[in-house]
């Protein structure tokens, strides 16, 4: 699959032209593996290229940088998502103030169909476009209709009788729901991270754990959770996760993601490890001793066994 950094760079791929899927496509769920799906009929149908429109940082981080949600995914993520899923290209659109003050037929004359050379254009049903989001699905028919260009719009898509939405799977994990979603992503939700040098206690207890630097955010309750590991593109390992601040042994600490692979040893250092989180334990708590903490952590780790075979 082909990565083009923005519409700037586009006159330099040669296509003949393509079916853009445009949104910003974080954590690459059920529904928008049905703008693609779209995307994709669409190109067969006109002879040219599958193609997305996403953009980096997410236009939330620029615009309203306080509230800006969670990402469900770090962009490298969601490109081998989008790979996945079968495009022949994603164009990574930067977000800067100059394109969020395009008028939205400037952007879409200027972007979409000049630079992506569209002949036909795929977006969701809430979708909005240009300087104050001013942009509307009935305007983006009418400017395609004049342009000679086909519009899609993909109607809201339900998965066990739910909507699919990033804002709802972030609801999901932040209550630490990874069932709810699961449901909405089609996939079980993971985050990247490298393994580094942490305080060694796990160790220390009998209980080593890969201390994780993730490469995207976390937006998953704190607690102890199944998981499985994978190590560089390597088989998902079955093992045990907390994502807290380590109460037991610091007041006020960092959120920290550390992972205790089920019978195994062995040097992660450095690695680059898929952390792929299948259930929900427990709350993190404190504990009155050592000794309570490593009878909890076994409890936890026979409670996991069986969820991870």
């Amino acid at each position: 699959m082909d990565v083009v950094r923005g519409h700037g760079e586009l006159a330099r791929r040669a296509w003949p032209g393509a079916a853009v899927a445009i949104g910003n496509f974080d954590g690459v769920h059920v529904g928008h593996r049905a703008l693609i799906a779209r995307a994709k009929e669409l190109a067969a149908a006109h002879g040219v290229r599958a193609v997305a429109l996403t953009f980096d940082p997410h236009p939330s981080e620029l615009l309203s940088p306080r509230t800006a949600p969670k990402k469900l995914t770090s962009l490298e993520r969601r490109l081998e998502l989008m790979a996945g899923a079968g495009l022949d290209a994603v164009i990574v659109e930067p977000f800067t103030r100059d394109l969020a003050s395009l008028p939205p037929d400037v952007f879409i004359d200027r972007v979409v169909l000049d630079a992506a050379r569209a002949r036909a254009i795929v977006v969701g049903y809430d979708f909005s476009y240009g300087a104050g989001r001013a942009g509307s699905t009935e305007a983006l028919i009418a400017h395609g209709g004049r342009a000679g260009v086909e519009v899609s719009i993909v109607a809201p898509v339900e998965a066990g009788g739910e909507v699919c939405s990033s804002t709802k799977i972030r609801r999901y994990l932040e209550a630490g729901d990874l069932a709810g979603a699961e449901r909405l992503l089609g996939r079980r939700w993971d985050v990247d991270g490298v393994v580094v040098h942490g305080a060694k206690r796990g160790r220390a207890i009998g209980v080593p754990t890969a201390n994780i630097e993730p490469t995207s955010d976390l937006p998953v309750a704190a607690g102890i959770y199944a998981v499985t590991l994978g190590v560089e593109g390597g088989p998902p390992l079955p093992a045990v996760a907390s994502l807290g601040t380590n109460p037991t042994f610091v007041d006020g600490g960092r959120l920290v993601l550390e992972v205790h692979v089920l019978d195994w040893d062995g040097d992660l250092y450095e690695r680059r490890v898929r952390t792929t989180f299948v259930a929900y334990l427990r709350p993190e708590q404190k504990f009155a001793s050592i000794e309570a903490l490593i009878e909890q952590i076994r409890r936890d780790i026979d409670a996991a066994r069986p969820l991870l075979v």
